[in-house]
């Protein structure tokens, strides 16, 4: 039984409660018994509208699934879906145009188009690094990843390649010239230096140096200039030898460093040791989808660190090769002018975090009937609370998060324009309580849930003053996609579901909707998450297409994939495409609301549907065994075939409601999903054999409150709301921790 101490009419958790106030409010220069009093009022204000927007949810839910059972065996008739969506609610008609009135966001909001990395704010050391992530090695990316082939000698393993050495370099010159491209130098009468056809390239540089204001690039004993002069921001050390040159494409940086003492510099002609990226310029720090905390104790470490990153002195020391490194936050990087003068460049990404949806509670704070609080409402107050010391400028060694004075609040599974309205009035509550201006905390919606989707432009309007991001969650929306349509028939197996009609027009929707509303240059439109951290050179190749798409940020799973994602951004004007697909027609109602359903479910063979389940169930345990017996809300699991996919709820709420749709419809039985779950069950099991600290679950499947767990998700899968995990997944996890302190 938690230990709780009574505040302001509030149960509050011993373990929160001095959290709170010892390590926050101190720092916050927040009185103690008002921050509680005006806590204790939001609750008591919110509680109630949230309750009753996710009885909401329920209801048109319930009209859904009664409409598919009234048109069972009946041709599916669009209109008519339509006009009871309308009926209900569900879909609103559209106001008219606006512009997002948003101000005072940071320029990697809306200048820096660049990738932008998720990590589970719970785990230091990740959150460190990704906040570190905003330069990286270019050179460090290529070599350690597949994106350089291992053919031929080019191998990563053991010490040096130097063959795997000379391909990166030359991958990084090649990159050089693209984003930067060398042009002849001026003759020293002022003349043209055109007549030469010898195309001039970074590959042949022997020397780079800072003349008259211009970047001067030795190209085999030829001088040679950027092609566009205006890309040379800075340098470091002298300008007649520079240790660095600093160079802008894109709104991004590119540093190039010169050391000829260092072994990769040695090897070159002109003494390059490395290419800098300016990477991830914005970081999700994550309290959601990535993250297991299910009481007082998790959600104080996750505050804790939210607070060390605000207070700028989060730090993580661990073991690596052989002995201790000790992570902390990076200072701003400094250079000197073409005039010589000072300036400085930000060192950290910009810090967004990521709150709880609208559904659950937590036992770290009981109101005064003794009921668990939602976690929405004390993540937005206290991650708020822990932002304001950065707006007070009151971190160690004068480190800012947000320039501008702005809070960033990514809120994930809203549905539909009140709940986005609602979650506005909640930050205004608590700027109020808090002292800030009028629209410091800025909001970020998740465009993944069916209801947001259909009502985009209304939800961004419902945060016209606020709103600083958009993004398709495509994996939540594929879940909720399937939920919705439960009644409906059976849905199409999960490769099939990509190519859907709905999954385009939905990622076209959001950026058309985005563009119309006028967040271009004042917002970021983002899209997702590529899901394979171990298959880089794949991500090359595909994941351009979220920058020619018109979105100006993309989600990326580790500080490598930020790096080589960086490069999409100098190979496309994100602005310049916003600006082509301005007047692109909307995309089609119709489409975006085509059920995901199956045309013919006797053409599936058994084999199809075996190895439908087989995939589901494995990836279902996989993750699930580390959420449930570590606490790990974000893992990179193998897949059935061995391949690393991040996982997370996003992709269990997706497989848990295949599973459960194909069962409710009779594609399987329940026989064959328990087998299916009982012998994936092993060879999860065989996957995790080498780490000590794991549970097997087939040697006891009663006793495994991980096995249990996934067939929850499965058996109950129709019942839960929206098909959401997190209720499930809270249960067991808590029951797994209490067995552990018995």
């Amino acid at each position: 039984m938690a230990k709780r101490i009574h505040i302001a009419g509030l149960q509050v958790d011993v373990q929160l409660a001095d959290f709170v106030n010892k390590e926050l409010l101190p720092v916050a220069d927040l009185d103690e018994v008002k921050f509680w009093n005006d806590f204790s009022a939001i609750i008591s204000r919110f509680t109630s509208r949230n309750d009753f927007l996710l009885s909401r949810r329920l209801e048109m839910q319930d009209s859904i699934d009664q409409w598919h059972r009234d048109h069972q065996n009946q041709p599916h008739d669009a209109e008519a879906y339509e006009r009871h969506l309308f009926d209900i609610g569900y879909l609103l008609e559209e106001g008219d145009d606006f512009s997002i009135g948003t101000e005072n966001a940071d320029l990697e909001i809306t200048a820096q188009p660049g990738p932008q990395l998720v990590v589970p704010v719970k785990n230091a050391r990740f959150a460190l690094n990704a906040a570190n992530a905003r330069w990286g090695s270019l050179y460090d990316a290529l070599y350690g990843s597949d994106a350089i082939s291992e053919q031929d000698g080019g191998e990563r393993g053991g010490g040096y390649n130097p063959v795997r050495g000379e391909r990166v370099i030359a991958f990084a010159r090649q990159f050089l010239d693209q984003s930067c491209p060398l042009a002849r130098a001026p003759h020293a009468d002022g003349s043209d230096a055109s007549g030469s056809h010898r195309k001039l390239s970074h590959v042949e540089a022997q020397s780079y140096r800072i003349v008259d204001g211009c970047l001067v690039v030795d190209v085999m004993g030829e001088p040679a200039r950027l092609a566009s002069e205006e890309q040379l921001r800075g340098y470091r050390g002298e300008a007649e030898a520079p240790s660095s040159v600093l160079l802008l494409n894109n709104g991004l940086h590119i540093e190039i460093l010169i050391d000829a003492t260092s072994e990769i510099g040695a090897t070159d002609a002109a003494g390059v040791m490395d290419v800098v990226m300016e990477a991830a310029i914005t970081t999700i720090q994550d309290c959601e989808d990535s993250v297991a905390a299910v009481d007082a104790e998790d959600k104080v470490e996750v505050y804790g660190n939210w607070l060390g990153l605000m207070r700028g002195d989060l730090q993580e020391t661990f073991a690596k090769d052989g002995g201790t490194l000790t992570r902390k936050l990076n200072s701003d990087r400094e250079y000197k002018a073409i005039d010589g003068s000072g300036f400085s460049l930000p060192g950290r990404s910009l810090l967004l975090v990521r709150n709880v949806g609208h559904l659950m509670r937590n036992s770290a704070i009981l109101d005064g009937e003794g009921n668990e609080i939602y976690e929405g409402i004390m993540d937005a107050v206290l991650t708020s609370a822990i932002a304001y010391i950065d707006i007070l400028k009151k971190a160690q060694d004068g480190l800012r998060n947000s320039r501008t004075g702005s809070v960033y609040i990514v809120k994930p599974k809203m549905h539909g324009p009140e709940e986005v309205h609602f979650t506005c009035e909640l930050f205004f509550a608590i700027e109020s309580m808090l002292g800030m201006n009028g629209n410091t905390i800025k909001l970020g919606i998740m465009d993944e849930e069916r209801r947001t989707t259909l009502n985009l432009k209304e939800c961004i309007r419902a945060a016209r003053d606020r709103v600083v991001f958009i993004n398709t969650g495509f994996l939540d929306r594929t879940g909720d996609e399937i939920h919705t349509s439960m009644e409906a028939g059976p849905v199409v197996s999960k490769a099939e579901m990509k190519n859907a009609p709905w999954i385009k027009a939905y990622e076209d929707n959001n950026v058309n909707v985005g563009l119309a509303c006028g967040l271009g240059g004042k917002a970021q439109i983002g899209k997702g998450m590529w899901a394979m951290p171990d298959l880089m050179g794949r991500m090359l190749e595909e994941k351009i297409a979220h920058p020619q798409s018109g979105a100006n940020t993309a989600w990326v799973p580790s500080p490598t994939a930020a790096v080589l994602h960086a490069m999409h951004y100098h190979q496309v004007d994100v602005f310049e495409k916003q600006r082509s697909l301005k007047d692109r027609s909307a995309a089609s109602r119709w489409d975006l609301m085509t059920l995901p359903l199956m045309s013919d479910s006797s053409s599936l063979s058994e084999h199809d549907i075996q190895q439908e389940l087989d995939n589901n169930a494995q990836g279902i345990l996989g993750y699930v065994v580390r959420w449930i017996d570590h606490g790990v809300g974000c893992s990179k699991v193998p897949d059935i075939h061995n391949i690393g996919l991040m996982e997370d709820r996003a992709t269990l709420r997706i497989s848990s409601q295949h599973i459960a749709n194909w069962l409710h419809h009779g594609i399987c039985s329940q026989d064959q999903v328990v087998e299916t779950l009982e012998r994936m069950a092993a060879v999860v099991d065989d996957q995790n054999k080498h780490d000590p600290l794991y549970n097997s679950m087939s040697g006891d499947f009663e006793n495994s409150y991980a096995f249990q767990a996934a067939c929850d998700l499965v058996f109950q899968g129709i019942s839960q709301a929206n098909g959401y995990t997190e209720p499930i997944l809270h249960a067991r996890r808590i029951a797994f921790k209490a067995r552990e302190l018995s």
